[in-house]
């Protein structure tokens, strides 16, 4: 079945974690990604093990299914010409070099625009084509730091620390596909494509979303709770008597659930504790009595009786159990496919569940060039002399 985004085809230069994602998704949906690489390196994540998947690393293999491999030297006048006749063919381009450094090899959007106007064309750095740090290189932990998430993360006293994902790439990733497919429209509508400016930076400050609102309304900078909420109580971890659990207690009808569940009903109607902004203010006084209630069963039974009672509650997964979680075998969420080395790879696949056209895993993550010679047959009619020729000199 033909994906929502079959027709659409992606020009892919972009490297390791944010860009990739991004169009590793478009490919979910249909689109035809051509993934654009340095001759003999290659995107940098390929050497990013262990793990290793044969000779391909866990890390290239998570962002990179759903894309056809093209090895192309952009350093050469023929390697230049070879993208923008593939980018007049295309609906889309997205790289990630340095602000500027496309425009360097002939291939900025105004280059481009000038023989496809309605190219989608999304840029996607640390920092943005024009700041301040523009020329900084942009890395998701350095973004974490910068954005003030590093500094809301982590134990209330000590150190800050970084999300456990790269969530800066991500989040821009995310971004990026949504500007583009918005972009798209557009351009189906009126021929007129765009050039779409995407920074981590920015993209990590709008995520910050209540953390940030919080900051601008009260003018106070954010501090750090640890695995508590600067808004609710109790939202939390807590200690059972063989180990932590999770509760998020949203309203105040559930704070009222809760204290009958432990037996303790009086602090539902404790002028303290009686409504959300009460226990914001009176937490210390508040999370020793239910700490001291939750030690007295096991984690899994809190569980259980916390969702009976409509108390949203949960485990402390790790990544494995949660990997073989009923839920996860019910949603489909694990897809199994024949990597480019014959052997059977596992993938989280697309979460978007769609009615009429399904995201799907038709391909896995290339080899390096692996559809170098078929893409320039048959996308730009190249015979096979002169992809011998392109690759004796390094072009390709």
């Amino acid at each position: 079945m033909p994906g929502a985004l079959s027709g659409v085809r992606v020009l892919d230069f972009s490297r390791v974690l944010a860009g990739p994602f991004c169009t590793m998704l478009l490919g979910d949906l249909g689109a035809d990604v051509i993934k654009v690489e340095n001759p003999g390196a290659g995107d940098d994540t390929r050497q990013w093990g262990p793990p290793w998947h044969g000779d391909q690393s866990a890390y290239y293999l998570s962002v990179n299914r759903n894309k056809r491999g093209l090895t192309l030297n952009l350093k050469t006048r023929e390697g230049q010409d070879i993208a923008r006749r593939l980018a007049a063919r295309s609906q889309v381009l997205v790289e990630n070099f340095k602000a500027g450094q496309m425009a360097g090899f002939g291939l900025g959007y105004d280059d481009l625009k000038a023989i496809n106007p309605a190219l989608v064309y999304c840029s996607i750095t640390g920092f943005g084509q024009y700041s301040p740090y523009a020329d900084r290189p942009g890395y998701d932990f350095i973004i974490q730091a910068m954005s003030g998430l590093m500094s809301i993360t982590g134990p209330a006293e000590g150190e800050p620390y970084k999300v456990g994902v790269a969530v800066s790439d991500v989040f821009t990733g995310l971004f990026a596909l949504s500007a583009i497919l918005a972009a798209l429209r557009h351009a189906e509508h009126t021929g007129e494509g765009q050039h779409i400016d995407l920074a981590l930076l920015d993209s990590q400050i709008a995520a910050l979303v209540n953390v940030a609102s919080n900051a601008l309304i009260s003018g106070q900078t954010a501090r750090r709770f640890g695995n508590a909420h600067p808004n609710l109580v109790p939202y939390q971890v807590f200690r059972a008597s063989d180990g932590d659990f999770t509760v998020g207690v949203g309203n105040d009808r559930q704070f009222a659930a809760l204290c009958a569940l432990i037996g303790q009903p009086r602090l539902a109607r404790d002028p303290r504790f009686a409504t959300n902004p009460a226990r914001v203010e009176h937490r210390a006084e508040l999370i020793p009595m239910l700490q001291a209630a939750f030690a007295t069963r096991p984690a899994g039974d809190w569980v259980d009786l916390l969702l009976a009672a409509g108390i949203p509650a949960g485990p402390i997964n790790d990544v494995a159990t949660i990997l073989n979680d009923p839920h996860v075998q019910a949603r489909g969420l694990l897809h199994e496919i024949t990597a480019a080395n014959g052997q059977p790879l596992k993938l989280v696949g697309s979460p978007a569940q769609f009615s009429a056209t399904p995201a799907e895993t038709r391909l896995p993550p290339p080899a390096l060039g692996q559809h170098t010679d078929l893409i320039l047959r048959e996308e730009l009619g190249l015979d096979e002399a002169t992809i011998a020729r392109y690759r004796e000199k390094g072009i390709i």
